[in-house]
Formats: structure tokens, C-alpha cells, sequence
């Protein structure tokens, strides 16, 4: 029984030579019933850690900091044609909106029809060529949605873009082969900009434009900071919840500019949401 007798002064003294309880050790059985309440305790912090992980994971996944962005500037003259800042002023200010509410930098891209004038913002140039390779390249880098806002000059057949026109066809093709069933939103401020509507609309797609198909938009005049939309746009956007409330503030918006100007007729920005599109579009408000 020697043998045992460090046993005996070990479980009646501590670690200082104190005396203490002499009750008899633990049993088995309450080992493992110790044991058995430290891991249930410590599967239940795991638990609940990966609870709050999760849900951190589920609300960022719903947000836009995983969507691809493009802003676009598609000409440089006022409606007289001569030198103008309003579709870059929108474009660099669209861009910084978007940012607030969730979008991320290295998500988006701006482009400019005199990307040398801007090197604080560093735009690319705007050509249709170089805005699906740009869209391909964000989409590539991200799993979230896509968002396309336009600003310039509009026709009948579509959208001025540098020396060109980007007719809808062209647009619901670039869609197509870059965003495809992703969630997506375009925005195209611009006279006749509605004449896109019927061939982008979409299930997963929210589209939002200044015009209608037969009417011009306002705004580009050599003294304003923006066209109307745009202007609208940046003002709704910090009190609206979501993007389909923000196309419903802008629309009204426009109409409320367009009345106190005497601007006729009025120029009607159209809305389209697609059915699936709606649980795909966070709030930010």
C-alpha cells in the first residue's frame, strides 16, 4: 500500500500544502459524466459559433458587395453639341452612390468617352467592346448579380456610345453572353431610352429608363450638373430601401423636375421588373 501513499497526500492537500477535502476521488462514472458536460458545453459554443458565421455569410451574400458593376458615359456634348461634363459628372457620382450602399470598388468599372480627362476615377474607354470584356472579367471574379447604369445621348435606334450607337439588340446580346440568369439591373438615363425595354425584359432582370420609346429625356443642357434622371437618381437613392422603390422615387422624381420646368411632354421613364428578380434585390435602407 506504500506505493499508493502519494496518491493519499496528493488528493488531501493542494498544490500549496494546504489540507483539503479527504472525500474520496471521483468514480468513473462521474469522470465521464464531467467529461461528457465539458464536451456537450463545448459543442454547443461550436454550435452557436457557426450559427453567428453563418448567418455573418448569409446576410453578406444578400448584399451587393459581390455584384459586378459597370458605369458608363457615352458622349461628351450638351444637347447644342457642344463640350459638356453632365454624363460624366453622373457617371462619377452614380458610381460613388453605389459604393454607399454596398457595391465594391474593385466590383466596378467606369467608362468614359475622354477617360484621360478623369485620373482621379481612372475610367476605361466607352466602346461596346470594352465594356463586355471588362463585365466579363468582374463577372469572372464575383457569384452575384450585375448592375449596368448608362448615361448619354439617346435616338430611336438606341443609345450613343463614342461614334456609335449600341442598339438593344447589341445590349441584350452583351447581357446574354456576360450576365446571362444572374440577377441584373440596367439603367439607361437617356432620350428614347424605353425603345431597350422590350428586348431586355426578363425574369431576372430589373430594368429602369429615363424614357419612353417615342420620348425625350431632360436635362443636358450646358448649365446642368446632370440630366434629370440622373439627377433624380442620386437624390432617391439615400432614401430609398431598394431598387425597386428607387425606380419608383426616380420616376416620380423626374415627373415632379419635369412640371416645375415646364418640360413637355413629359418624357415617361419606364420600369420593368421581372418576377424572379425581386428575392434577389437587398435592401439597403
Amino acid at each position: 500500500m506504500a506505493a499508493f501513499d502519494w496518491l493519499k497526500s496528493w488528493a488531501s492537500t493542494n498544490f500549496y500544502g494546504r489540507p483539503i477535502s479527504r472525500s474520496p476521488l471521483p468514480s468513473p462514472e462521474t469522470d465521464w459524466q464531467r467529461y461528457g458536460r465539458y464536451l456537450w458545453l463545448g459543442l454547443m459554443v461550436l454550435l452557436v459559433a457557426g450559427g453567428i458565421a453563418a448567418a455573418r455569410s448569409h446576410l453578406f451574400a444578400r448584399g451587393y458587395g459581390d455584384w459586378a458593376a459597370v458605369v458608363v458615359a457615352g458622349d461628351w456634348h450638351d444637347h447644342e453639341g457642344g463640350p459638356s461634363e453632365i454624363f460624366d459628372n453622373a457617371r462619377r457620382d452614380v458610381s460613388a452612390a453605389l459604393t454607399k450602399i454596398g457595391f465594391q470598388s474593385s466590383n466596378l468599372m467606369q467608362f468614359s468617352v475622354r477617360p484621360e480627362r478623369y485620373p482621379d476615377t481612372h475610367p476605361y474607354n466607352s466602346d461596346a467592346l470594352s465594356i463586355a470584356a471588362s463585365l466579363s472579367e468582374l463577372i469572372s471574379h464575383s457569384s452575384g448579380g450585375c448592375l449596368l447604369y448608362f448615361s448619354s445621348h439617346g435616338a430611336p435606334g438606341g443609345l450613343v456610345l463614342g461614334d456609335t450607337i449600341l442598339r438593344p439588340i447589341g445590349l441584350a446580346t452583351m447581357l446574354e453572353n456576360t450576365c446571362g440568369d444572374r440577377p441584373t439591373i440596367v439603367v439607361i438615363s437617356a432620350c428614347y431610352s424605353g425603345v431597350f425595354v422590350p428586348a431586355l425584359k426578363a425574369p431576372n432582370r430589373l430594368i429602369l429608363t429615363a424614357a419612353r420609346p417615342d420620348r425625350t429625356s431632360f436635362g443636358c443642357g450646358g448649365t446642368n450638373k446632370y440630366p434629370y434622371f440622373d439627377a433624380c437618381f442620386l437624390s432617391s437613392i439615400t432614401a430609398a430601401a431598394d431598387f425597386e422603390d428607387l425606380a419608383d422615387r426616380v420616376k416620380d422624381c423626374v415627373g415632379t423636375m419635369e412640371r416645375s420646368t415646364g418640360m413637355r411632354p413629359p418624357s415617361d421613364p419606364q420600369i420593368s421588373v421581372g418576377r424572379s428578380i425581386k428575392s434577389h434585390l437587398p435592401a439597403w435602407g
